[in-house]
């Protein structure tokens, strides 16, 4: 299965289930050792900066950002 439809089929999830998906994938990464999680976050970054670049992705201003959030925690 590619990228796009494990990503596709994980949004479908129910909330709860998306939650606790989310939960063990971001303790799968808590595994690595700093070498491997600074070198699997740099290629992240790069693969996110080379989209922004491309124009393939909508960015978002930090403060429209911040203000969203803001609004949130009211």
């Amino acid at each position: 299965m590619i990228f796009s439809q494990l990503e596709s089929t994980a949004l479908t999830l129910l909330l709860e289930q998306r939650a606790a998906l989310a939960q063990k994938l971001l303790l799968s990464l808590e595994e690595l050792n700093d070498a491997e999680f600074d070198r699997r976050w740099g290629e992240a970054s790069a693969r996110r900066a080379d989209a922004c670049d491309a124009c393939l992705v909508q960015t978002i201003p930090g403060e429209a950002v911040a203000s969203k959030a803001r609004a949130l925690l009211k």
